[in-house]
């Protein structure tokens, strides 16, 4: 079985985390992460471009064959959750442009995926991923959560799979 490339994303508009692994049956290997980020002194456009821009240069560098994006959770800042939304946007919309599929996962699920709790605070899932890849280097919480995303799908398309076929 060849191995699957998966590119995991956490939106934001100030920083989009970004990280990829690689499964080869039931081993994961780290390849790369890292935090995208935009200037927020520019327009909404300009830095929804800066997003696009620079996730383009991931998915063109490290060549994936599948994307996880976190699904948006709305909060009590409407405008925030907009916004949010917006980066989210680009999240989906650039690996689907390069053919990938593209899954989406609840924060919950990838807590509770990642550390056996769908409660889990944001220091127990980085210390799990890198119990789960030891060689990974996050060196911000937005790659660690992607790191944790792109986990999460390589868990999940098994049985995703299977109930296509069925």
């Amino acid at each position: 079985m060849a191995p699957v490339r998966i590119l995991g994303l956490d939106p934001g508009l100030r920083n989009m985390g970004w990280g990829v692994i690689e499964v080869e049956g039931s081993n994961l290997h780290f390849v790369a992460c890292g935090t995208i980020k935009s200037n927020d002194k520019l327009t909404l456009a300009d830095r929804l471009c800066q997003l696009f821009d620079g996730l383009s240069e991931v998915v063109h560098l490290y060549q994936p064959h599948e994307a996880a994006v976190e699904e948006t959770f709305v909060n009590k800042d409407a405008r925030a959750t907009l916004k949010l939304g917006q980066a989210r946007g680009i999240a989906m919309l650039v690996p689907a442009r390069a053919g990938l599929k593209v899954a989406e996962y609840a924060p919950n699920l990838v807590k509770k995926t990642v550390v056996g709790a769908g409660h889990a605070e944001k220091q127990q899932i980085h210390l799990m991923v890198k119990v789960l890849l030891p060689k990974s280097d996050a060196q911000t919480p937005d790659a660690a959560d992607a790191l944790a995303l792109a986990l999460t799908h390589a868990q999940h398309r098994k049985s995703q799979r299977l109930q296509a076929i069925l």
